[in-house]
């Protein structure tokens, strides 16, 4: 069974930055994908970026392109989440998340295991 611990967030105003970082245990870290969701008061969990288990592909939601980047470490089994130009939009609970195969999804069902989520807010 995983473990998914993330740490970053915080407070920020408008137009700053802030880094999440998801580190993991007790899985073969390097031998599934990767991704990050959020979700804001009486919304659902959305897709946010993922990465391959390799590192070598990405996707991200078309609401953070350019702004944010999902990248991951895996001789230190951990998945990051730098987050630029930051839109009070952007106001969440941002979760870390392990797939259940190599292979990323923008659907919460095939994500395995879910990190406890870290606040990131947002000031305008």
């Amino acid at each position: 069974q995983v473990q998914l611990v993330e740490s970053g967030g915080g407070l920020v105003q408008a137009g700053g930055s802030l880094g999440l970082s998801c580190a993991a245990s007790g899985r073969t870290f390097s031998s599934y994908a990767m991704g990050w969701f959020r979700q804001a008061p009486g919304k659902d969990r959305e897709f946010v970026a993922s990465i391959s288990m390799s590192g070598g592909t990405t996707a991200y939601a078309d609401s953070v392109k350019g702004r944010f980047t999902i990248s991951r470490d895996n001789a230190k089994n951990t998945a990051y989440l730098q987050m630029n130009s930051l839109k009070p939009e952007d106001t969440a609970v941002y979760y870390c998340a392990q797939y259940r195969t190599p292979i990323a999804s923008r659907n919460t069902n095939f994500v395995g295991s879910w990190g406890q989520g870290t606040q990131v807010t947002v000031s305008s």
